[in-house]
């Protein structure tokens, strides 16, 4: 049985709860609620947990070290894992998708992104599976502060659909492989009908 680790990005406290920077954190949360995998457990200066789902041994992991130390949360869990970087699928926002879509790739810079900044540094690689959360990016003001701004009320409403899909697309990834998964769903919208 495969293991994977699953990283979902984000910044711990209620006060950050429903930040677009929190995307990975609420991808996380589904997909523990879908595989009855609870992360509550605390370790590798993380919130953590362990299962079976769909022939894999997973290993869910919200690093609890604020964004910018992200990297040190899924290093000590890698390294006490014994697993390769490949065995690691990282969930995080990104301001270069539309809000509905989701990319996903291996490998890559990080792209201004502080948590990928400090996993790259904390793994001397940035060798790792991206899921890339679309977030949109504002028509002007300051990036940093729209990123820890909550989602708007429009796409609050359409979040619970948009997380579903995103866990169906982890879905596929890990029974079907990366290049499956990237050419079903990268620049598909999540929130268009028909996506059941």
């Amino acid at each position: 049985m495969a293991t994977k680790l699953i990283v979902g990005l984000g910044n711990p406290g209620s006060k950050y709860l429903w930040t677009r920077h929190n995307a990975g954190f609420m991808v996380l949360d589904s997909l523990s609620h879908l595989t009855d995998i609870a992360v509550t457990r605390k370790s590798y200066a993380g919130l953590y947990g362990e299962g079976d789902w769909q022939g894999e041994r997973l290993l869910l992991l919200k690093p609890q070290t604020f964004m910018n130390l992200s990297g040190r949360s899924a290093a000590a869990a890698l390294n006490f894992h014994k697993l390769a970087i490949r065995d690691m699928l990282v969930i995080h926002d990104d301001l270069d998708i539309p809000f509905g879509q989701v990319k996903l790739k291996a490998g890559g810079g990080h792209g201004g992104h502080n948590g990928l900044r400090s996993l790259t540094a904390e793994l001397g690689s940035g060798d790792f599976i991206r899921i890339r959360v679309g977030i949109g990016r504002p028509l002007h003001g300051d990036m940093a502060d729209y990123v820890l701004t909550s989602f708007n009320r429009e796409e609050m409403a359409l979040l619970p659909r948009l997380l579903d899909g995103v866990v169906d697309v982890l879905q596929l990834l890990l029974l079907e492989g990366l290049p499956k998964a990237m050419s079903i769903y990268n620049n598909k919208d999540l929130l268009a009908n028909g996506n059941d």
